[in-house]
């Protein structure tokens, strides 16, 4: 394949915009769903409805949990079973979750540690970006390479899907408002993956976001948070944990 790239098949890999679903395959308790949802917010910023799913079966660290969206220009499209996508973090769950992903579709994972060919599967574009080295190489704390190896993949997912750049670090100021060290720190590691992904994979891929005017004036919240405004506006009360 080109840039980096490696297809192998002579089929196709399947080319959608705006509507596809990408999943994430993480351990619990690494901050990968703030980092998955940081994602989702930037797609809907780009004025493309999406519905994102947190499953997490374990609330025990080191367990696997996922996070999965679909990414719809219907706007009210919810999951459909596989996806286009799979971003694989969690090698207890590789095996099932690379079955998961739709024929000729795209695999992003760690390469830092190589992996047999049997590993993969013969019709799907494979983008491998050696997260925990580049996160090792720019970072000493043991967290902050937990937490930033998510941003980066997240930097990367930006230009893989060629979602506006400025929209992601737009949310990363609004998240930590004042503190401008984080600020600056979550601004790197995005770039660091997005500027990998610029430089040894054909950006955009064959999945694509392109910017519409979609969203209206709807806002992003799950359940929970649509109940607990709900009992303020009643005039309740809440407290929640």
């Amino acid at each position: 394949g080109c840039g980096g790239m490696q297809a192998m098949s002579a089929s196709s890999p399947i080319q959608k915009c705006n509507d596809f679903v990408v999943k994430f395959a993480n351990v619990n308790g690494s901050g990968s769903a703030s980092a998955n949802e940081l994602f989702a917010r930037a797609v809907i910023r780009m004025g493309v409805p999406v519905a994102p799913r947190n499953i997490f079966p374990s609330n025990i660290q080191g367990l696997p949990t996922w996070y999965e969206m679909r990414v719809s220009a219907a706007g009210w499209l919810g999951r459909r079973g596989g996806c286009d996508l799979m971003v694989a973090m969690n090698p207890q769950t590789w095996d099932r979750d690379i079955a998961e992903i739709a024929t000729n579709g795209y695999l992003v994972y760690d390469s830092t540690k190589e992996l047999p060919a049997s590993k993969f599967r013969p019709d799907l574009t494979v983008l491998g970006i050696p997260l925990t080295e580049l996160c090792n190489r720019e970072y000493t704390d043991a967290r902050q390479r937990q937490l930033f190896k998510n941003i980066m993949y997240v930097g990367a997912l930006s230009a893989l899907l060629d979602v506006d750049f400025d929209e992601v670090t737009k949310l990363i100021s609004e998240q930590y408002g004042s503190k401008q060290k984080l600020i600056g720190a979550n601004i790197n590691a995005l770039k660091i993956g997005h500027d990998y992904a610029l430089a040894n994979f054909a950006c955009p891929l064959g999945l694509r976001i392109e910017r519409a005017d979609m969203i209206g004036d709807r806002i992003f919240i799950d359940g929970n948070g649509a109940c607990g405004l709900g009992a303020v506006y009643a005039g309740a009360t809440v407290s929640a944990w």
